[in-house]
């Protein structure tokens, strides 16, 4: 049986559905990031894009540097998806917007090398300076 995981933003206009599993579970310090969701850490599920469907509203697009697109609802404002050129048929779901965000806890830190001073990555989990993409 398939697993399927769900989430949507905070008013509930838009809502997503993934079926199977998710390929990594991580957070990440860059500043677009940062500045996207104006918070320190944004923890990240990333899976094959064909398994994620919205499955009500549309998220609005916004492309935050030449390569990258991410997604949000165009009500409340909630960060739903992040997508660039070099992830192919990958794409990234914000944890937080999971309806059971504690079933996916991180595996990985990346992009410490832009970590705010004030944040203590204390957990044991690997730190990356960088990650897979550029920011």
């Amino acid at each position: 049986m398939t697993r399927t995981i769900e989430g949507g933003c905070l008013c509930g206009e838009v809502r997503y559905r993934i079926e199977g599993e998710p390929l990594a579970s991580a957070t990440c310090q860059c500043r677009t990031c940062r500045k996207a969701s104006a918070a320190a850490i944004v923890p990240w599920l990333h899976l094959d894009a064909a398994k994620l469907s919205f499955t009500a509203g549309r998220p609005v697009e916004f492309n935050s540097s030449p390569q990258v697109t991410r997604t949000f609802c165009g009500r409340c404002g909630t960060p739903l998806t992040y997508w660039t050129a070099n992830y192919g048929p990958s794409i990234d779901v914000t944890t937080g917007s999971l309806d059971d965000p504690e079933e996916f806890p991180p595996v990985a830190h990346v992009w410490t090398s832009h970590k705010l001073g004030w944040v203590e990555l204390a957990d044991g989990l690997p730190c990356l300076e960088e990650g897979p993409s550029s920011d």
